[in-house]
């Protein structure tokens, strides 16, 4: 029998101390890093330790620290994945005038470029909604601009996310870390570079030094970029699919750029499209973008295959040219509902994807991070269900 690995997208639900201690740490004179003392490391590794028991528990197979070492909001624990990236790249002040206050823009057709955080298409149709109940784009610390060149100092940071996952490990058990991708991070507003190209790939240039550090630790990688999907919602007027994929094509190539000599086995892409809780009626489609996201050259990639805007893009997997060393990672229980899927509707999800590419090419995951998108007794009942639905998915295959 084909066992049908499992793992998640990344964030999971932080313990209540834990999110006490960050809220009491302090920013550095920066104004938005967050310092951090012998105390709090070792809470986050007991954390880590903890958060990894549980996902064995629950039936994952690869797992990951939950993004534990990632600096957080005092509220929620989502913003995470990006706003870490603030406290380990050097060329970054605080502005009055930052990517999310900034006046909206409308673009160019052929010169298209991203708009106010805060004026997506989206919320423009859904107005109502958005003032509300959603939020898009909750920081963990202030939001600061790119004023001199990008390089990294996150040595230390990762060392100590590298070290607390590790600790966990079995002789031979393999773990993965996140880390954000060169064009999300580039979404911060740019005072220095002559180009958006040369930002995103000054951003590339520093990330290596954390994407080699986690490859060479024995880990695999998670490139988050949810860039690639969720930027053709924050362009005013909708732009050509043509101008888009142009747009994206960058992206990616700064992928490769940075990932460069790297074992690719180890490396991992997360596409997705933004986990907000909204409408989402302005999303690409996947089968728009999936041709340029498969130019990167990565192992695998992990996408939403479960939340009801995108599941039924399954079908696109089976009409492109999947490479053959590909391995994909989908999205077969949803952060975008309290609903918790029975494990027999995970294991059909996960058996889509195993009639494409073969199950020993399968991955059952997460559509995208549930720490701060449900509640910590809905995700970790959810993350249940899918180390049963894959149990079941195995013993069908």
């Amino acid at each position: 029998m084909t066992e049908i690995q499992t793992t998640t997208a990344g964030s999971l639900p932080r313990t209540q101390a834990l999110i006490e201690a960050n809220a009491a740490r302090s920013f550095a004179e920066d104004g938005f890093t967050l310092e951090s003392t012998p105390e709090f490391e070792q809470l986050v590794g007991e954390a880590v330790a903890d958060v990894v028991s549980r996902q064995r528990e629950a039936g994952i197979t690869l797992v990951g620290d939950g993004e534990f070492g990632k600096a957080m909001s005092n509220a929620v624990d989502y913003g995470a994945w990006w706003s870490y990236s603030f406290q380990r790249a050097a060329g970054l002040s605080l502005t009055e005038v930052n990517a999310f206050n900034e006046p909206a823009v409308r673009s160019e057709p052929g010169e298209i470029r991203l708009t106010s955080f805060l004026d997506r298409r989206d919320r423009q149709l859904f107005p109502n909604v958005y003032a509300e109940a959603v939020e898009v784009g909750a920081v963990a610390t202030a939001f600061p601009t790119t004023t001199g060149p990008i390089s990294y100092r996150g040595q230390e940071a990762v060392a100590s996310d590298i070290r607390h996952l590790k600790s966990t490990l079995g002789e031979g058990e393999q773990g993965f870390l996140t880390a954000i991708a060169p064009g999300s991070a580039a979404r911060v507003r740019n005072d220095y570079y002559p180009t958006d190209e040369e930002h995103i790939f000054a951003w590339a240039d520093a990330l290596r030094e954390e994407y080699r550090a986690i490859v060479d630790a024995g880990l695999i990688v998670q490139l988050d970029d949810p860039s690639l999907a969720e930027n053709f919602d924050q362009i005013n007027p909708e732009p050509s699919i043509e101008d888009y994929l142009a747009f994206t094509r960058i992206r990616v190539d700064a992928i490769n750029h940075a990932i460069e000599g790297l074992p690719k086995e180890q490396v991992r892409l997360h596409l997705c499209w933004g986990s907000w809780h909204g409408p989402h009626t302005t999303d690409i489609e996947l089968r728009e973008i999936l041709p340029v996201v498969l130019g990167a050259n990565v192992g695998s990639i992990s996408f939403e295959a479960a939340n009801v805007r995108h599941e039924h893009e399954f079908a696109v997997w089976g009409e492109v040219d999947v490479p053959d060393d590909l391995v994909l990672v989908p999205g077969v229980v949803g952060h975008a509902t309290n609903v918790v899927e029975h494990p027999d509707l995970v294991a059909q999800r996960i058996g889509r994807f195993a009639d494409i590419v073969g199950p020993d090419r399968v991955i059952a995951s997460t559509d995208c991070g549930l720490g701060g998108r449900v509640h910590a007794d809905i995700a970790w009942a959810k993350l249940a269900s899918l180390g049963e639905g894959a149990r079941r998915a195995s013993a069908r295959v």
